[in-house]
């Protein structure tokens, strides 16, 4: 079962993207994630004033966006981009947020709704499988709901910190990285 966080709250989750931002909502007390809305985006910058809708119709307590990695760990451009996106989040709502691994999110997302098109047969409406953001958005929420220690601040280490002997096995790790950490 999952180790819940102490207290009950709120969560919006964003998938970012180029042209589109899914979003979902949940709720640490029953553990539930479920997609909301798509918001459209152009070049990465979303339509503010419905970010802002959603984010006054939930009041959430906390935002994850997700963090496009490579497969081999490593951070590429729209990684850097989805980053910029929660700094503006946080500035804009004053609200914490955290980044979470969402490698796979969209393409399980793609699968589910293909099952639930073949499970659902003949004649059934099929749904656009590029409308799927809000569905990946879900999945990250739900793998926080999991793992809640496994997302991340914003705030991506500085490579100057190996310089300074800032190390998870350091005494004052936690200090360090606030110290030395990129705006």
């Amino acid at each position: 079962m999952p180790v819940m966080p102490d207290k009950h709250r709120a969560v919006l989750a964003f998938d970012f993207g180029l042209k589109q931002i899914g979003v979902a909502q949940g709720q640490t007390l029953i553990g539930s994630a479920n997609g909301l809305t798509i918001i459209k985006a152009s070049d990465g910058a979303p339509d503010w004033s419905m970010v802002s809708k959603v984010i006054d119709e939930w009041k959430p307590d906390l935002l994850l966006v997700g963090l496009p990695l490579n497969m081999d760990d490593s951070e590429s451009e729209l990684s850097q981009r989805a980053r910029r996106f929660a700094r503006r989040l946080e500035g804009r709502y004053n609200i914490e947020v955290i980044m979470m691994d969402e490698r796979l999110t969209s393409r399980e997302a793609k699968s589910m709704l293909q099952e639930e098109q073949r499970n659902a047969g003949r004649g059934s409406k099929s749904r656009d499988l590029t409308k799927i953001d809000h569905l990946a958005a879900a999945l990250i929420l739900q793998s926080w709901l999991q793992a809640p220690d496994s997302g991340q601040k914003h705030r991506k280490s500085s490579p100057a910190i190996t310089n300074v002997n800032c190390h998870p096995g350091h005494p004052q790790y936690l200090n360090c990285l606030s110290l030395y950490s990129t705006q």
